[in-house]
């Protein structure tokens, strides 16, 4: 068994979505990282230890404002990173 936040997944589920409506915005592997990173301080975690708990986490991601939150926070976090890189971005 081990501990997983399901949140994890959904974030990168839709963060090369997200990413491709930001055209202006360094995709390199460290950004996606801290985008990434930053969009999940945002969000309330979702952890699952069972099969049953990931199958209700699942459905619960299918519910529409719990979308919208998802990609609000990776909007949000393209913003943060774009703006104070930790990095040169080409």
């Amino acid at each position: 068994m081990h501990v997983k936040n399901y949140m994890e997944d959904l974030v990168f589920q839709r963060l090369a979505e997200v990413l491709d409506n930001h055209r202006n915005v360094c995709t390199c592997e460290r950004c996606r990282y801290d985008i990434a990173a930053i969009a999940l301080n945002m969000l309330t975690p979702r952890y699952v230890v069972t099969s049953q708990g990931e199958t209700f986490a699942r459905v619960k991601s299918l519910e529409q404002q719990f979308n919208v939150d998802v990609v609000t926070a990776i909007s949000h976090a393209v913003q943060l990173v774009s703006s104070q890189p930790h990095h040169d971005c080409k």
